[in-house]
């Protein structure tokens, strides 16, 4: 992601500045733009590609598609015990009983934890076997727990997929194990990935880390990998679930940050655990290979200064009330413009959060975006005197 260091910008130099940037990356992309921007050919049924901070889709193969989510349903369930945690509801140390329906399946070839009926386990060492060991058991165990029956845990699972704006989504589990009520598409799952890392970052580091050990199986501990083969590339993917059903083939939520941009790719239906890596990671590169993404304002870092009339400071800082991001191919860069429009200079007294103007971005004549511009301070109008003398200098100057 590229970010515009300077923090005060005005408006005799705002678009002289970004241009210039531009201008640079152009030079050192132009010799590769032949090889860049075409669509990636996916083996996959479905997929998506979401840049993180703006929210643009890169790319997508027919992304509406119902698919079964598999373990990637395990994704809402760690949100729902994050939720509560952020929440004070539940801590890290409450402990709930492993119930023989939870037990039974690490004894059915699921992928499992391996907890053992009647013990005991926190809801960290529960959420590390969801998270890293993908156990189906741990599942049912922290469901259970936390709602009193896995029916009533997917309820709550339904209600949050609701409320992120999941709206092609029905969860009937927590572990997605086979079940035709169990449904979503990738750009749901693109969906809950963001609201995920979001809102919950100190919990998500741990879908980066490579292996968990639980040594209470009423055996030999069990050691078991991360089932996310990217993270083992060291490339700077960092999460997200995999999944695996015998009807939907193999799936992958993932995500690759590079210095502060993150790109977020969701497929479904790859033929194989091999091409479920490979394809995946040619999605991520793909999208940080051909697009850029521009923090053009940041609320209460990036400030713009417009001149004022009849205040006791001469420029006004505004901001935007909202980050804005935006995403575009490389080869659009060099119709990228961003300039500032107001009626000017603005009389003075300004107020805290009026609005006084708009930030304008287009590619070529055609306007992508335009945000209000607010004040982010005070300026009162300045005395009698000294607003005639300065009426007067404008009257034979013509400057203010």
């Amino acid at each position: 992601m590229i970010t515009f260091n300077l923090k005060i910008l005005d408006s005799k130099n705002w678009t002289y500045l970004l241009m210039n940037k531009i201008l640079i990356i152009i030079s050192i992309l132009i010799l590769g733009l032949n090889t860049l921007y075409a669509n990636p050919t996916v083996n996959a049924r479905t997929a998506i590609v979401v840049d993180y901070h703006s929210n643009k889709i890169l790319y997508q193969l027919d992304p509406d598609a119902q698919i079964y989510p598999a373990s990637m349903t395990k994704i809402m369930t760690s949100i729902i015990a994050f939720d509560l945690l952020k929440k004070n509801n539940i801590s890290l140390d409450d402990k709930f009983v492993v119930s023989e329906n939870a037990w039974r399946l690490s004894q059915s070839g699921y992928s499992s934890m391996f907890i053992m009926v009647n013990d005991e386990v926190s809801v960290e060492d529960l959420l590390h076997g969801i998270i890293i060991a993908s156990g189906n058991d741990a599942c049912v165990a922290l469901a259970e727990g936390i709602a009193g029956s896995e029916e009533t845990f997917a309820e709550m699972m339904n209600e949050k997929a609701a409320e992120i704006g999941m709206t092609s989504t029905n969860f009937s589990n927590s572990s997605g194990i086979n079940d035709p009520d169990n449904y979503s598409t990738v750009r749901d799952i693109a969906l809950m990935s963001k609201y995920l890392i979001a809102n919950y970052p100190e919990y998500y580091d741990w879908y980066a880390e490579k292996s968990f050990t639980w040594d209470r199986t009423g055996g030999d501990p069990i050691k078991q990998g991360n089932r996310n083969p990217l993270l083992y590339k060291n490339l700077g993917v960092d999460g997200i679930k995999t999944g695996y059903l015998a009807v939907e083939k193999y799936s992958l939520a993932s995500t690759m940050q590079k210095d502060e941009r993150r790109i977020i790719a969701v497929g479904s239906g790859f033929p194989s655990k091999k091409f479920r890596s490979t394809e995946s990671l040619k999605l991520l590169n793909w999208g940080f290979r051909n697009t850029n993404t521009y923090e053009i304002s940041k609320k209460g870092v990036t400030f713009f200064e417009l001149n004022t009339w009849l205040g006791n400071k001469e420029k006004v800082k505004a901001q935007t009330q909202s980050d804005f991001y935006l995403t575009i191919n490389k080869k659009d860069v060099r119709n990228l413009s961003v300039s500032l429009n107001y009626d000017g200079p603005i009389k003075a007294p300004i107020s805290i959060d009026q609005k006084i103007g708009n930030l304008v971005i287009k590619n070529k004549d055609t306007v992508i975006k335009e945000l209000p511009l607010y004040s982010s301070e005070k300026i009162p109008k300045v005395n009698f005197f000294k607003s005639l003398l300065t009426s007067l200098n404008y009257l034979i100057w013509g400057d203010v």
